[in-house]
């Protein structure tokens, strides 16, 4: 039987060594609160990591290279 991984399951090859630490405000740590418990999600750390990955890589697929750029697309 194939044993199915999650995507942001650490690898054994890769693992996680780097320590990200960042501070919120009250009100901040409010709305991440009320999301978490709205949503049912127990694994912070997993939450933060695979939020912040998404919107990186996402934003990188939105700038890629193009041969034009979008004014000249636009015409």
């Amino acid at each position: 039987m194939k044993q199915i991984r999650k995507k942001s399951a650490a690898l054994p090859n890769q693992p996680r060594v780097h320590k990200v630490t960042f501070m919120l405000n009250n009100e901040e740590q409010k709305v991440v609160d009320r999301y978490l418990s709205k949503y049912k999600i127990t694994n912070k750390s997993r939450w933060y990591r695979e939020t912040i990955l998404s919107h990186i890589l996402k934003t990188l697929e939105e700038d890629y290279p193009t041969l034009f750029n979008e004014n000249e697309m636009r015409r």
